[in-house]
């Protein structure tokens, strides 16, 4: 790890700002002693099961509940009869409904739910509800659907959102042109957690709900719409969460097991097992790319002119959102005159898709990069050096119009990356290192090395006008006579690593080194979701907005109880003057004194694109990250090995240089996951893949070594000058691997991910 080094904004302590201290979550995970959602457990509760459609769009002409409650140890079968309030939700548009009604639009839309004393009895339960369907054709094809084509299966048309990017000249012509079509397949965000959660009634017509989320305000939103109840009926408190990556934003068993305890009077469990994971959330938006490129003799881009088909599954979900990251970051981290940008974001009876790591970065990232090096070959430039001279730089203008006014080193993450040592090719053999590993499918033969380059661009938190804001409460007093600090927000930890930037942030503040972490609920204000690579950035600021105004209180008791009026601070429980002499025990003065801030802070605003130009400083913030790629072939078995994944990333401020570390290592493995293995297989809108026996997933002996080179270049308008770490690095690390590939085979490889039979033509 290569990076500058930079000072807290306050006094230091050695877990603090800048530190890598241990996680408080880390051992019992480790050792598989952690509570997540699904090992909740209440004496007295039933469980909770989903009856889904089998066709991905039909209409529902009968629903027979008689024989599944006939079933002994049944508590209760819904159907939408049984949802008391709005029977839609959505998280841009309330488009879904809570239990089907009419008609069903993808398969594994939920139908009826089941109460009862064992998980078996449910399903058993289950399968005697009689629902009788008149199958209809579906819409599969997302360019079709966009231009009307196929039935309309949303009141409006099938177009969620067509988003236009128009800046500088529209004739502008080039010396040099190439253009190609691209596609990205279907990407599950597969966090090994299964949705999971337990509802609980009080005795008042109330619900507590314990899950693992990642947004607790919109889920409570979305909750009491369809309860029909007000807010402060509906309680939610984060349960322990395994992984998520946008997939556990939208609703699945939330509502569900409110429904279930509402009307059975009992504690109901919900967990969903792996098949039933794959229907029950969103996935990434598979995407299908025209893209044309022009540049001078020289090099110079002139123009890019691209239209972009995101396929957004049976309900809107954030695809709006995704169709304005797409287009607005469609050109990548290039400096260009020229750019016609159009992406549709669109209905059709596939799986729902919405937020996943990279959220629309992610496909445009590919088509983008593969033109890079397709435009460098034509105008005869190394990749590295046509990126280099392309490569956007603070002050740059974004197609948007929007100047990037922080550090945007593009530049010296590719020289950084170029000037690594590349991995020695070993002439023994050892077939762990071979495509294929120790099944021995061969000794070197047919085997060819390719080095592939990529960089990719991605927006920091919330955009497009977006009141996004993040509530955080700091407690400060004596606890067993010692100074602690208390911190309750709204923020989901999802396995990030939140709650320990949270305690570094508070030590660096506070100058204390006892620091908890309240359970995460929504007895507090709003934490936003944990997406869009936002918690440290916005949680991180009011957190430390909140320590500040504590420590203001502090100082001022201090300077009474000390008589004092110099400058003082608190550094590791001791009050220290401005020359560094202890001036006193922070527990001698803090006495009974408990000072109690509450704040809810914001960054600086942004504004929703224009309809017709997309002009607008439509984004907070950006983020940068390279991969170079070296992967060795096997050309006869179209076989794949990634033999080293190297990155460059800048962070603006490495709050926790280990936690920095294993975003970079994650992000890159879904990178990876998407450039060679994932995909969910879809036929006729119906998913064949639904367990990991065959959806399959990086593992460690599919990750290669990672030479990380982590730059701090401080953004003036972030926190301690942060820049979002999570999602660059999927961004970039796809595109590099495909490069790789086609640099050892020759072979144009428009789509991702490169299957075998890509490479071997059978």
């Amino acid at each position: 790890m290569t990076s500058t080094q930079t000072t807290a904004n306050a006094a230091a302590t050695d877990n603090g700002v800048g530190t890598s201290p241990r996680r408080p979550d880390g051992t019992v995970k480790v050792r598989g002693e952690f509570a997540y959602s699904s090992d909740l457990w209440h004496e007295d509760m039933v469980w909770g099961a989903t009856l889904r459609s089998p066709h991905p769009y039909a209409r529902i002409t009968g629903i027979d509940i008689t024989d599944a409650l006939a079933v002994q140890g049944v508590y209760a079968v819904l159907t939408h009869e049984d949802v008391p309030g709005v029977n839609k939700y959505g998280l841009e548009h309330s488009d879904q409904p809570v239990l089907a009604v009419d008609v069903v639009r993808y398969q594994g839309e939920p139908v009826a739910l089941v109460a009862a004393d064992h998980p078996e009895t449910a399903r058993r339960a289950m399968k005697r509800i009689k629902v009788a369907y008149d199958v209809l054709e579906p819409v599969t094809d997302s360019e079709k659907a966009a231009a009307g084509e196929g039935a309309e299966l949303h009141p409006g048309g099938n177009v969620v959102r067509h988003a236009k990017i128009r800046h500088g000249d529209q004739s502008a012509q080039a010396d040099v042109v190439v253009s190609g079509v691209y596609e990205v397949g279907m990407q599950d965000q597969a966090f090994l957690g299964p949705e999971s959660g337990m509802a609980i009634p009080d005795t008042e017509g109330g619900v507590d709900l314990y899950v693992a989320t990642q947004w607790l305000h919109v889920d409570q939103q979305q909750i009491v719409a369809a309860l029909g109840l007000p807010k402060d009926k509906v309680r939610l408190t984060l349960g322990g969460v395994g992984g998520a990556f946008g997939g556990r934003e939208d609703l699945s068993i939330q509502v569900h097991a409110c429904l279930l305890a509402l009307h059975t009077g009992k504690p109901v469990k919900m967990v969903y097992n792996r098949e039933e994971s794959f229907y029950g959330h969103v996935h990434r938006h598979p995407a299908k790319m025209y893209y044309e490129h022009g540049a001078g003799k020289d090099g110079r881009l002139v123009y890019v002119k691209a239209k972009l088909y995101l396929d957004g599954g049976a309900y809107a979900s954030s695809t709006g959102a995704v169709v304005a990251n797409a287009a607005t970051l469609g050109v990548g981290p290039y400096k260009v005159d020229s750019a016609s940008v159009d992406c549709w974001g669109v209905y059709t009876n596939n799986p729902p898709c919405g937020a996943m790591r990279g959220f629309g970065a992610v496909q445009a990232g590919f088509a983008y990069e593969s033109q890079m090096d397709k435009l460098a070959e034509a105008c005869g430039i190394d990749p590295v050096d046509f990126r280099i001279l392309n490569a956007m730089e603070e002050g740059s203008l974004m197609p948007t119009g929007q100047v990037v006014d922080s550090a945007a080193p593009v530049a010296e993450l590719l020289e950084r990356l170029r000037a690594k040592p590349l991995p020695v090719e070993h002439e023994e053999l050892d077939l762990r290192r071979m495509p294929g590993g120790v099944s021995n499918t061969t000794h070197g033969e047919g085997v060819v090395r390719g080095v592939g380059y990529a960089v990719g661009i991605k927006n920091i938190c919330f955009s497009e006008g977006f009141d996004d804001y993040s509530t955080a409460r700091v407690r400060l007093q004596l606890v067993g006579g010692e100074p602690a600090a208390t911190v309750h927000t709204a923020a989901c930890e999802v396995g990030q690593g939140l709650v320990t930037i949270m305690q570094q942030i508070v030590r660096t503040e506070l100058g204390i080194e006892q620091v908890t972490i309240l359970p995460m609920d929504t007895t507090i204000g709003n934490g936003g979701s944990t997406s869009a690579s936002r918690q440290s950035y916005v949680t991180g600021g009011a957190v430390q907005a909140a320590c500040v105004a504590v420590r203001s209180g502090l100082h001022k008791h201090l300077r009474s109880k000390l008589a004092a009026d110099g400058k003082m601070d608190v550094v590791g429980n001791k009050v220290v003057s401005a020359d560094g002499s202890v001036l006193a025990d922070l527990a001698d003065v803090l006495g009974d004194e408990v000072f109690d801030e509450t704040v809810e802070w914001r960054h600086r605003p942004t504004v929703p694109i224009d309809p017709e130009t997309g002009q607008g400083n439509a984004h907070v913030q950006y983020g940068f990250a390279a991969h170079r790629a070296v992967v060795d072939v096997d050309t006869e078995l179209g076989l794949i090995k990634v033999v080293a994944l190297d990155c460059a990333q800048d962070v603006g401020k490495a709050l926790n240089p280990q936690a920095v570390l294993g975003q970079i290592q994650g992000g890159s493995a879904q990178g990876l996951g998407l450039a060679v293995m994932e995909e969910i297989q879809i036929d006729g809108g119906k998913i064949r893949n639904p367990s990991f026996t065959d959806y399959l997933i990086p593992t460690v002996l599919d990750m290669p070594p990672m030479d990380i080179d982590v730059l701090e270049r401080p953004d003036p308008n972030a926190p301690y000058g942060l820049r979002g770490v999570g999602e660059p690095p999927t961004i970039s690390s796809t595109p590099a691997i495909v490069a790789a590939i086609r640099a050892a085979t020759g072979l144009a490889l428009p789509r991702v991910p490169v299957r075998p039979e890509h490479l071997t033509g059978t």
